[in-house]
């Protein structure tokens, strides 16, 4: 049953909450939410059987998740996402692991380095591949945003990605919704412009919690290069490959890694 909590900054989020136990936050990339996602939503539910309270919530701009009282004109930016990851830890207890899906992992990775009470990071395919030009293509994204022309802020948001997603998503019914939903990317340009900004252990200093870079055993070859960045800039971070392709998982098998992944950090906390 979906619940309604509004952040310090006046935006209503929607979301569903499975199971008890320590907590962990799905955070999504650029484009799902929860009526399309059933993925998510399936691997939830079983990491919920398995000792974990889960989140998977619409981000703001999507699904049932409303801008504040500005009426939806101000720009959705990472400070009011991470608003949002701080509202829904305090619904499961004050803290929470976050399992970040591409974009997302950017996004999880700031909320961990600005000192949101983050107890682990699971982050799946992050695309944060060091390449030192992220900043110049989503300037050319927001450039296109600010101007009114969203179908052209998300096909140049999709344009290193493979030709087929932007092509099938044309042909989606919900097509117009996807383009009108595109105001919500700012955050995930902004968080990886972030993670693009320097070199990884300097951009990532101030995460400190358990780490686990997560890949699908068919993905970009780009997404390794990533996790190895990651396992460089992060003491004591992993890398595992798990069943799964075309940018996404497994819920099965994704579940129980994330069970024990988020049990195993929450032992070791409370240990000291």
């Amino acid at each position: 049953m979906t619940e309604f909590l509004t952040t310090d900054l006046g935006d209503r989020i929607a979301f569903d909450r499975y199971g008890d136990g320590p907590g962990l936050i799905f955070v999504a990339g650029a484009g799902p939410f929860r009526a399309i996602d059933p993925i998510t939503t399936e691997t939830a539910e079983l990491a919920a059987k398995q000792g974990v309270a889960t989140v998977v919530y619409d981000r703001i701009g999507r699904g049932e998740s409303i801008p504040g009282d500005d009426g939806g004109t101000a720009p959705i930016g990472l400070d009011r996402e991470l608003a949002a990851l701080r509202a829904l830890m305090d619904v499961l207890g004050g803290s929470a692991a976050l399992c970040g899906h591409s974009s997302g992992c950017s996004i999880s990775l700031a909320a961990a380095a600005q000192g949101l009470p983050v107890t682990a990071l699971a982050l799946w395919e992050a695309p944060i591949a060091p390449v030192g030009t992220v900043a110049e293509w989503i300037g050319e994204v927001e450039r296109r945003m600010d101007a009114g022309d969203l179908e052209g802020a998300l096909a140049h948001y999709m344009k290193d990605m493979p030709p087929v997603w932007l092509e099938e998503s044309r042909k989606d019914p919900m097509y117009p919704q996807f383009v009108a939903m595109v105001v919500s990317y700012r955050a995930d340009g902004e968080s990886l412009v972030w993670a693009d900004s320097g070199p990884h252990a300097e951009v990532f200093a101030d995460v400190r919690v358990p780490v686990e870079y997560l890949l699908g055993t068919e993905t970009f070859d780009e997404m390794h290069v990533a996790a190895a960045s990651v396992l460089a800039a992060v003491p004591g971070s992993v890398k595992k490959e798990m069943p799964g392709a075309f940018h996404s998982w497994e819920p099965a098998p994704m579940a129980a890694e994330l069970a024990s992944f988020v049990r195993t950090a929450t032992q070791a906390d409370q240990q000291g």
